[in-house]
């Protein structure tokens, strides 16, 4: 690998299935931290349409879910034309790298990493011999870039060590005193977890119903925080409550800048001298506060989807360049040019 050159920026690489709309879980886990290194780094961010075998039988509606994955980036100011939006389907070379790594990646390794474990057991007899690529492509997915630096949410640290232990053993074994691969950091966001509206032992996800989505209007984010479960031993307004493990002011710690107001209400709440109705409603407040200029780009990009398609388009297209670059490398070290 050829090393950086003076003005040429680290690379970043990230991603996201296309299983549906995203979250805040999303934006306090990870486009908060993407839209910060897309100032700093070369940002790569990867549909990973590959990785959706769950999701079969549904495989109309993960093509809208492509279009509305980039829909969300583009609305919380992701801009591609300083970073590059890529699908990861139409870059082929995916494929090709994940095939060559899965030779050096056991498959009691894949079977202990937690993330895979936890849903296999949820699909039991039902799991895809697809799924037990998906880690070995994400290394792939990392690799292949080359990129340094990896934003990830927490429960996904296992696939960021698995991924430096390839590149290690790949620069190792082929790279002939070169780096082949440069051996990538994770990054966990701000706030690793978040919790669902519903409680503080659920994490927001789709399945679970319980999350305030990215695209979601003012009036529905009031509703749904009016509904959020709070302190369950409080029972009337004058009663000292409980901030710590309070979903509420969880929310509030994640989403609300306004520091001074968020430490009166938890004096307050603590003393029993504020209700439930004051905390939601200021939270409502900050969160559609924050919300409001993601709402305009939206609109304006729903208007003009063409805009989404081209940014798509463009960021594949700089990818798979990028891609082929690696390749001949890697076919190199491997010793794959037999007809040379």
């Amino acid at each position: 690998m050829t090393p950086l050159t003076e003005g040429e920026r680290p690379r970043v690489l990230t991603g996201i299935r296309p299983t549906g709309s995203l979250h805040l879980g999303h934006y306090g886990g990870a486009l908060e931290n993407w839209l910060k290194l897309q100032h700093e780094y070369e940002c790569f961010f990867l549909i990973a349409d590959y990785q959706v075998s769950d999701y079969a039988d549904k495989i109309d509606e993960v093509r809208g879910w492509v279009m509305e994955v980039a829909t969300d980036w583009l609305s919380v100011g992701l801009d591609p034309e300083i970073s590059h939006f890529a699908i990861e389907s139409l870059i082929p070379e995916h494929a090709e790298l994940t095939t060559w790594l899965s030779w050096w990646v056991p498959l009691g390794r894949l079977q202990r990493n937690p993330t895979l474990k936890a849903e296999m057991e949820d699909l039991g007899d039902s799991v895809p011999v697809a799924f037990f690529t998906y880690p070995v492509m994400q290394v792939a997915n990392i690799l292949m870039p080359r990129a340094h630096l990896v934003p990830v949410g927490e429960d996904q640290l296992p696939h960021i060590e698995m991924t430096r232990e390839v590149a290690r053993r790949f620069n190792k074994l082929f790279g002939e005193g070169e780096e082949i691969f440069p051996v990538p950091k994770g990054l966990v966001g701000r706030v690793p977890r978040l919790v669902g509206i519903n409680g503080p032992d659920a994490k927001m996800s789709k399945s679970k119903n319980n999350a305030i989505w990215l695209k979601d209007d003012a009036e529905t984010v009031t509703k749904k925080v009016k509904s959020m479960y709070t302190d369950p031993t409080r029972l009337r307004a004058t009663d000292p409550g409980h901030v710590e493990g309070n979903p509420v002011f969880m929310y509030h710690d994640a989403f609300n800048p306004n520091d001074d107001e968020v430490d009166d209400l938890k004096e307050r709440y603590r003393l029993g001298t504020v209700g439930d109705v004051e905390v939601k409603e200021k939270l409502a407040a900050a969160l559609n506060t924050m919300m409001d200029p993601w709402r305009e780009r939206r609109a304006h990009y729903e208007a003009h989807p063409e805009l989404v398609r081209e940014a798509l388009a463009k960021g594949t297209a700089h990818y798979r360049s990028v891609a082929q670059e690696t390749m001949v490398d890697v076919r190199r070290a491997l010793k794959l040019n037999y007809l040379d």
